[in-house]
């Protein structure tokens, strides 16, 4: 077991909430912009679209801190 390791209580499969973190969903990155109250996070549509995903909206479609291969 690693000491250095560090824990956290934050559910693993949550989306962080640190703004300006960038996360992939469906190929594509997303990132977090924080507003008082609002955060949202913002990338793009099949299309090049702006896209603007909720914490839930975004763990309902699945997410990860890399880019899928």
């Amino acid at each position: 077991m690693n000491a250095d390791a560090v824990t956290s209580t934050e559910d693993p499969s949550s989306p962080p909430t640190v703004p300006s973190t960038v996360v992939w969903c469906c190929g594509r990155p997303y990132v977090l912009e924080g507003r008082a109250g609002r955060a949202r996070w913002m990338g793009t549509d099949y299309r090049g679209r702006p896209e603007s995903l909720s914490s839930a909206e975004l763990q309902r479609r699945g997410w990860s801190h890399r880019r899928a291969s």
